[in-house]
């Protein structure tokens, strides 16, 4: 199971961080990654990071966004900075195991909301 907080309202140019706990083993054999699904849009992956530590991030986030992973808490984490108010999206966590092709198991998603 997954369990994503700290999303909230924010306005332009401010920070939230993200986190994603895992329960029921260890995420040490599991790509992680962070989408998002703005209303009316498609749902997109944001960042992801592998069970070795590479990290993909999207354009649209680039310089702004960081995802990290603590293996040892069964956490990830997305850092998001100068936020703007096109990153207003439920955001979802989501992981794989390393062989997977698909991503298989997914969080409650949080809020996040950005005011101009």
């Amino acid at each position: 199971q997954l369990q994503a907080s700290g999303g909230g309202l924010v306005q332009s140019g401010g920070s939230l961080r993200l986190s994603c706990a895992a329960s029921g083993g260890t995420l040490k054999m599991y790509d992680m990654g962070w989408f998002r699904q703005a209303p009316g849009k498609d749902r997109e992956l944001v960042v992801s990071i592998t069970s070795r530590g590479s990290t993909y991030c999207a354009d649209s986030v680039k310089d702004r966004f960081t995802v990290a992973r603590d293996n040892a808490k069964s956490t990830v984490s997305l850092q998001m900075n100068n936020l703007k108010p096109e990153d207003t999206a439920v955001y979802y966590c989501a992981t794989r195991f390393v062989t997977a092709t698909s991503w298989t198991y997914w969080g409650q998603g949080t809020q996040v909301t950005v005011t101009s």
